[in-house]
């Protein structure tokens, strides 16, 4: 770590920030309750919002699809329903570099495909997926348009990708509650996990995340087009998604859709 303005600097994990090789680390120690974390924290709702990103991805009978930073594999689950019902079946695969999380997935849906992969170096071809989605994961990509850009390399032309994230609200009283919320129940229940840097990480980690049109730039970056974001929750959560064009790459968003 190095210092500045004369005083130490804050951990990484204070700041939102860790080398790929502590976030994949921190992920294998909290999958066995990152389910429980996750429902308590969201109150169910995650489900929901995964639902919603499902939606986004606008997948159907026959399609393949990647699920990038599974986690635990509930985006993937919930996308496996879109594509089922054809012959041959529609394929999702659920990719992350934590060993620890796939192996709750694998257990979680064991019909479905769960492999070891980069987000920042997908291990598949151009063009395979009719979609590409990511749930709660981008923020832990240690280079942003980086991963962007792989998931919009592996979507086919005119596929979509689908980024489903926290977003820290502006507007009082929901950001007093949400200041509220990351700063001290959140590394509170990480202590009681027994994990209190994880959860110091994670709330640091939505903080220093781009807002809604930062990310969708990064996404222009990529070459997506017809950018649109959802902000739900209260402005807790943002979807965005993006097209990949068919023609020449695009370069501009088109801002929020509604609620």
């Amino acid at each position: 770590m190095s210092a500045t303005g004369g005083g130490s600097a804050a951990p990484a994990a204070d700041r939102g920030t860790l080398p790929e090789p502590e976030v994949r680390a921190m992920f294998d120690r909290i999958a066995r309750v990152y389910d429980l974390l996750n429902s308590v924290m969201t109150a169910g709702l995650h489900h929901q919002w995964r639902r919603r990103a499902a939606d986004l991805a606008n997948v159907g009978p026959g399609d393949r699809v990647l699920d990038v930073a599974t986690g635990t594999g509930d985006l993937a689950i919930e996308l496996a329903g879109r594509v089922a019902g054809s012959q041959p079946p529609g394929e999702v695969i659920g990719s992350d570099f934590s060993e620890e999380m796939l192996a709750l997935a694998r257990r979680k849906a064991a019909g479905l495909r769960f492999e070891w992969g980069n987000a920042l170096d997908l291990p598949y071809e151009d063009g395979e997926f009719a979609a590409s989605t990511v749930g709660f994961g981008a923020r832990n990509f240690s280079d942003l348009d980086r991963g962007i850009a792989e998931m919009a390399r592996v979507v086919k032309p005119g596929g979509r990708v689908v980024i489903l994230e926290i977003t820290t609200p502006q507007k009082p009283p929901l950001s007093t509650f949400f200041r509220l919320w990351f700063d001290r129940v959140v590394p509170l229940i990480g202590k009681v996990a027994g994990d209190s840097q994880a959860y110091d990480y994670l709330p640091n980690s939505v903080k220093r995340f781009p807002e809604p049109p930062g990310l969708a730039a990064s996404m222009a970056r990529a070459g997506l087009e017809d950018i649109r974001w959802i902000l739900t929750a209260g402005g807790i959560i943002a979807l965005h998604v993006g097209t990949k064009p068919a023609g020449p790459v695009a370069t501009s968003s088109n801002g929020a859709l509604p609620r």
